[in-house]
């Protein structure tokens, strides 16, 4: 049975890659990983606030006006735990510690050092980088069309960089996403990670301060993600990803028939402990087994939008479907 699957240029062993977490700040973690059957790994995120500015400076400068309330939305640096320096040595150990790929990843929202810092993690040995850009606009002047110019100029200023592939981690919030793939895809893109958490503040009526408030997915949030793959499936050159409410074998193969070449999990990893990545991958053959599965190739895009005459009717169609269920139920 193969289970090999192509992902940014790269021959994966499986379709199981650990996405960016914690997991991989710690070298014997990622080893683990790797011996529990993880085909690749991303690391954990160096954001842009550590390259472009140093704590002292940016809480100097978050500290000119503003109420004591509304100021508690800032982190305090000083409590990131490493620097980029720091993190691109990080990098090249875990890149010379295990074979299989390791993803760097780099988070933001502006052009900034990310063309300096993506051309230093492909001389730290990643194989690949995958570009988080999380941004809320807030400025009214700002039009959804010149937001996603920015996301495209971002792509375009680190493919420029660097020679290794680039993979965008995008939020589902465009109004076109079919569109806003194309462009990626057209600035270079060589895949497209769906999608961004968005981690929304709570509010603490004591303290009055803005308070973190930070929930592991659950596979339910997997349903957006297969949403969208299936329907760019087939559409974009891009490699598609599915992050975000990948937890059981389940999830893995609806991921691939959606039209991923890979699944990215963490949630479940932190939530069972790393073995839990075989346990998956075990019940993966197991249902390939059984269901006359003889490769990854085989299933991938089976149930996307593809694969059926009338995309748009059959969207439409699913739509009541789902509306007129409850009510049969009831």
């Amino acid at each position: 049975m193969d289970f090999t699957t192509n992902y940014l240029g790269l021959t994966l062993k499986n379709p199981l890659v650990v996405s960016a977490s914690p997991l991989s700040e710690d070298l014997a973690k990622i080893k683990k990983m790797e011996s529990a059957g993880a085909a690749a790994v991303v690391m954990h995120s160096l954001f842009e606030e550590q390259i472009e500015i140093d704590s002292e400076a940016l809480d100097r400068s978050l500290s000119i006006g503003g109420s004591a309330e509304a100021m508690s939305y800032f982190p305090d640096l000083e409590s990131y735990r490493i620097g980029p320096e720091t993190y691109l040595e990080n990098l090249a150990k875990a890149k010379a510690a295990v074979r299989i790929p390791i993803i760097a990843s780099l988070n933001g929202a502006s052009a900034g050092g990310w063309t300096r810092y993506a051309k230093k993690m492909q001389e730290a040995g990643a194989d690949a980088i995958e570009l988080n850009i999380y941004t809320i606009p807030t400025d009214p002047k700002v039009t959804a069309a010149e937001l996603e110019q920015t996301y495209c100029d971002l792509v375009r200023g680190v493919k420029a960089s660097v020679q290794i592939p680039v993979a965008i981690k995008l939020c589902p919030y465009f109004s076109a996403m079919v569109n806003m793939a194309s462009k990626l895809d057209q600035a270079g893109a060589d895949g497209l990670v769906l999608f961004n958490r968005f981690y929304q503040p709570d509010f603490d009526l004591e303290a009055l301060e803005i308070v973190p408030s930070l929930q592991l997915s659950t596979s339910y949030e997997l349903l957006l993600r297969l949403h969208w793959v299936a329907i760019l499936y087939g559409k974009v050159r891009p490699d598609l990803a599915i992050t975000g409410g990948v937890h059981t074998s389940y999830d893995v193969l609806k991921a691939m028939m959606a039209g991923a070449q890979v699944a990215m999990m963490a949630s479940a990893i932190l939530k069972r402990g790393i073995d839990y990545i075989s346990t998956v991958l075990g019940e993966l053959q197991t249902w390939m087994e059984e269901h006359e599965y003889e490769s990854i190739h085989q299933m991938q895009g089976s149930m996307s939008q593809k694969s059926v005459a009338d995309p748009k009717s059959f969207l439409r169609a699913n739509y009541l479907k789902v509306l007129s269920s409850y009510a049969l139920r009831a």
